[in-house]
């Protein structure tokens, strides 16, 4: 679900049209290739989230943090990851389901660099350095982080196919490529938006069809794949479009409200 617009405010149709889904007994799940605690700026403008799909599929969480699936991405795999892929190793991080500090491990934190100023500044608790980066793995990992240029880091994520222990990983990326930026999330094999919507459907009894998702890049296919009723926001990559989904309204003109609305609220 996407609600918040490009200028991190929530439009007052969306609150409106979420706050009249969820009186109809309808849960609405935050799902995001982010942290718990980088998500929350976010939980807070939406008042009716009460379960969090976070990681990128790694962790679901009530909205106060308390854990209802957890799915590391074992410490030898997170080795062998690095190891593979040092070329990369000035973007790459290491993440871990921790409280407070040491969440997010980098080799070098440039707090300068034009590209990851911002995310370094809301997240410089949870940050820390560590030489070599493979040093930090004393305990499972639930994920390995890369941000970086668009080329960049799509040479990384195809190098990631490439490797013999390929079966073992799920890559997911993120791209924006108006700021030249893609994120790359390398989660356990099996791990994805996809495969953790699905695992709470079931744990609430649910079928597929009683879904619908709304997503905007393509770290959403396999959670819109997954779903009965898939939606694409109008500010989605073109890759996902592609897929011939239906289309809501851009995260600007309150698409998530006109996707409630339609399949929805007219119910």
């Amino acid at each position: 679900m996407k609600c918040p617009s490009t200028r991190w405010q929530l439009p007052p149709r969306n609150d409106e049209a979420l706050r009249r889904a969820a009186a109809r007994g309808i849960e609405v799940v935050l799902v995001t290739g982010r942290r718990y605690d980088f998500a929350r700026p976010v939980v807070e403008l939406v008042p009716d989230v009460r379960l969090l799909i976070v990681s990128s599929g790694a962790l679901t969480k009530d909205r106060d943090g308390t854990t209802l699936a957890r799915h590391v991405l074992p410490r030898d795999m997170a080795g062998r990851v690095l190891a593979a892929t040092r070329a990369w190793r000035s973007d790459m991080a290491v993440v871990f389901d921790r409280p407070g500090a040491d969440q997010v491990i980098y080799e070098r934190i440039d707090w300068d660099d034009p590209r990851h100023r911002v995310y370094f500044d809301r997240n410089r608790d949870a940050l820390t350095e560590m030489t070599p980066l493979e040093v930090c793995l004393t305990e499972d990992p639930i994920q390995v982080m890369a941000a970086g240029g668009v080329t960049t880091m799509r040479g990384l994520a195809a190098h990631l196919a490439s490797l013999p222990d390929r079966a073992r990983i799920e890559v997911a990326l993120t791209e924006y490529a108006e700021r030249d930026l893609t994120i790359v999330d390398v989660n356990g094999a099996g791990v994805s938006k996809g495969a953790a919507l699905t695992g709470l459907a079931r744990l609430r009894g649910l079928d597929r069809t009683e879904i619908m998702a709304i997503g905007d890049n393509m770290n959403d296919h396999t959670m819109l794949a997954a779903a009965g009723v898939p939606v694409v926001m109008a500010n989605a990559v073109p890759e996902l479009k592609a897929f011939g989904w239906p289309e809501t309204a851009s995260n600007d003109d309150a698409g998530v409200a006109e996707a409630i609305e339609r399949y929805i609220l007219k119910n």
